[in-house]
């Protein structure tokens, strides 16, 4: 690193979701300084099957940073560092000389292994991979993914098995091309989510990728989230600038809202809703159908986990949007909520990819009870925002059993989209019945690739004094009578349990 990068500290956070590609300068002060965003398409060439152009995904990549930087005014030699979020568990596979993507990348969302999942079940595997893992067989993660494009794509096992095949997720992507081939990587976290990854071990593990026939030479190298993950070709951002931070999109969520200490809990609201509880060193084995993940992994040092994973959340937002045509942008639906007619129940059950945490059911479809003649628009947008609060609850009840004997912060810390929603953020209070803290800062998420990026080039301060500086820009604090919150939740199970398909271990209630 050059003494005048270190001495500018400018960082490059690059923010990878499910729906669109941002890239966020940031100073020496943590301040944000610019920022740029392009929406990336879906591809729904199945029902149930979601997939993104990888290719979309890198030129979208390099177009906001170029434009980030270009509106921060600043030299791309100026910037001391780039640090890498993405969205989780979506599978790429690609040409190791080449570097050109061998098929579609297969979304998160995507479920078409479900079948997969279900003969591993069958044949007993279910408890290896959570012993080995942390997670359930579910098509959410990235290994049986994996084992579909290598059984369904042209000769793709055969290349994979000598070597001329790269796996990843999409920061092994742009690691990949961000270095022009040079590095082919992924950090802790990531790893984590793809099935394949030994948590208490961190390796790869070789009897997973037996059980799921995957040629150990497809696997990028695994590191720690703030590490060295090579130098940008120069003629890519008009400098050589160093990678050296790589979370997932929840995990670096985490780390921007400061939750370092075990028992404190984030919650982030986008496409779906993430809720991760840090236990610290501790690998709590969840009995609620709680996922067991990496938090962070710094200095070889590993941080651990339960996390609760809501697949659809803003999304349902975009349904009454895109789907109904009820409401022409995503804000205006806290406006239309507060227009419900406060003697309907109307619950939606927002099952479009099936159910997650804690139910994990890939069958059960989403679902709306209640409705009667004079149910319209209002009545709609209000169980939509209303199932989220209803989902985080479920999350919340899950690990204070999980987490029993151990004190969980009080406080929920949330950031995303919907977070600036105050109709939402209230209603969240008045569910869980505990007070929840917007971040000030609404783009933690980039923020926390930032920091990990920041701190390992020195420009940035240390995990506590970063802590100290976090703050929230307003609480929420529940107002809702006990009564009326007790009728709801349990007009809420009701609705969940006639949606589910059977085929769900729920020990929530």
């Amino acid at each position: 690193m050059q003494s005048g990068q270190a001495m500018s500290g400018f960082i490059l956070a690059i923010d990878q979701g499910t729906t669109s590609s941002r890239a966020i300068i940031f100073d020496a002060g943590m301040t944000m300084v610019s920022s740029a965003q392009m929406e990336i398409r879906q591809h729904y060439p199945h029902a149930g099957w979601v997939e993104h152009d990888a290719d979309e995904i890198w030129a979208s990549v390099v177009d906001t940073a170029r434009g980030a930087i270009e509106k921060a005014g600043i030299a791309s030699g100026a910037i001391a560092a780039i640090g890498i979020t993405n969205q989780r568990e979506t599978t790429l596979v690609w040409d190791r000389k080449t570097g050109k993507a061998l098929h579609k990348a297969i979304v998160w969302q995507d479920r078409r292994t479900a079948e997969i999942c279900e003969s591993l079940k069958a044949d007993g595997y279910e408890k290896l991979v959570r012993a080995k893992t942390g997670l359930l067989l579910d098509p959410y993660f990235s290994g049986t993914k994996l084992r579909w494009l290598l059984d369904n794509v042209d000769g793709l096992r055969q290349r994979a098995e000598i070597g001329d095949v790269c796996f990843g997720t999409i920061d092994s992507w742009l690691i990949f091309n961000l270095t022009g081939g040079r590095v082919h990587a992924i950090d802790a976290t990531n790893a984590s989510r793809t099935m394949l990854y030994n948590i208490a071990e961190g390796v790869w593990d070789e009897e997973l990728l037996g059980v799921l026939r995957i040629p150990p030479s497809v696997l990028p190298e695994v590191k720690d989230c703030a590490d060295e993950f090579g130098v940008t070709d120069r003629a890519i951002l008009g400098a050589a600038i160093p990678i050296l931070g790589v979370a997932g999109d929840q995990q670096a969520a985490t780390i921007g809202n400061a939750c370092f200490d075990p028992g404190m809990m984030k919650s982030t609201y986008g496409t779906g809703c993430f809720a991760l509880l840090n236990t610290g060193r501790d690998r709590v084995t969840s009995s609620n159908r709680m996922l067991t993940t990496i938090a962070y992994r710094l200095d070889g040092e590993t941080t651990y986990a339960l996390e609760g994973s809501i697949f659809i959340a803003g999304a349902a937002v975009q349904w009454l949007r895109d789907g109904l045509g009820i409401i022409s942008q995503a804000s205006e639906s806290g406006a239309l909520a507060l227009k419900a007619d406060p003697g309907q129940r109307v619950y939606m059950v927002p099952a479009f990819t099936g159910l997650g945490a804690p139910y994990w059911d890939p069958e059960a479809r989403g679902a709306i009870f209640g409705l009667t003649r004079n149910s319209g628009p209002a009545e709609l947008a209000h169980a939509a925002l209303e199932s989220v609060a209803f989902q985080t609850l479920d999350l919340l009840v899950a690990m204070r059993k999980d987490w029993g004997g151990h004190q969980i912060e009080t406080v929920l810390r949330v950031d995303g989209g919907m977070a600036s929603s105050d109709w939402t953020m209230q209603r969240l209070a008045d569910i869980v019945a505990n007070p929840v803290d917007r971040a000030a800062m609404q783009e933690t998420t980039a923020l926390g690739a930032a920091w990990l990026a920041g701190s390992r080039a020195g420009v940035w301060p240390g995990q506590r004094e970063f802590a100290g500086a976090w703050h929230s820009s307003r609480q929420f604090r529940p107002a809702m009578a006990d009564i009326e919150r007790q009728t709801k939740i349990a007009g809420w199970r009701d609705a969940v349990s006639r949606t589910l398909s059977g085929k769900s271990v729920s020990q929530t209630q």
